[in-house]
């Protein structure tokens, strides 16, 4: 049985990668059942070549950023994939410095098999974890007690023993230690996929490239304001497109 826990990811807090990752923003990817150029054909990736280990991949993403003209916002980038073996077969181990926009096509991509992704938008405090299953969307959350997806409760049992601080109804536990989140993600992808991502894995990798085209907007359809005053007061209040804003 895998017993890996946060603490076996302390090594990303004194890692140089790990800290462009984060400081760049970034999507990392595990993909079962899928070969890399399988992968980034689904993400619609241009194909750029290879890549020796990170060193080659933020080589060629810096490249594409410098052909960039950034009077017209472009949010394309070279992304790298790679095969390692793992559970129940080989996976690919996708990465982007996105700016944590996320996996494209990782639903789709995980129909008969599964996807587990986690990101970063770049030192903003926003950092999210997904796990698809079959096609479906089974958990994502921000904050490992507030989950989304159509079984949110189905990781809990996990979640608390990589170590996030949770009770075993899923809430936050106050009395519990406090542990480092994105350690505890990293553990939490591993008890899935059965792959431990070290720095060595990441960096020493032949990445097939590719660049992914800019992500076309979502339609805003609506917004709600949900907000709570200190006093208790609650304002909700649904918003739709017709009203012009």
């Amino acid at each position: 049985m895998n017993s890996v826990t946060a603490h076996d990811y302390a090594w990303i807090r004194t890692s140089l990668l790990f800290r462009h990752m984060m400081e760049s923003g970034y999507t990392l990817t595990l993909i079962r059942g899928r070969g890399p150029q399988v992968v980034l054909r689904a993400m619609e990736a241009e194909p750029r070549g290879t890549g020796e280990g990170t060193a080659g991949l933020i080589e060629a993403d810096d490249a594409h950023r410098a052909e960039v003209d950034y009077d017209d916002w472009d949010e394309s980038y070279v992304a790298g994939a790679f095969k390692v073996p793992g559970e129940k077969g080989d996976w690919t181990v996708v990465l982007g410095f996105d700016g944590g926009l996320g996996m494209p096509c990782a639903e789709t991509l995980s129909e008969g098999g599964r996807v587990v992704a986690h990101s970063s938008n770049g030192g903003k405090p926003i950092h999210l974890f997904h796990w698809f299953e079959d096609g479906e969307l089974r958990t994502m959350f921000e904050g490992p007690s507030a989950r989304d997806g159509s079984s949110p409760d189905e990781l809990v049992p996990l979640l608390r023993e990589v170590g996030f601080p949770l009770t075993p109804e899923g809430e936050h536990d106050e009395n519990a230690p406090a542990v480092d989140g994105k350690a505890a993600v990293l553990a939490l992808a591993e008890r899935l996929t059965g792959i431990r991502i070290t720095e060595s894995l990441l960096q020493d990798a032949t990445y097939e490239l590719g660049l992914v085209p800019e992500q076309p907007a979502e339609e805003w359809t609506g917004l709600v304001v949900d907000i709570t005053d200190a006093h208790g007061e609650r304002l909700y209040k649904e918003l739709g497109s017709e009203m012009g804003w």
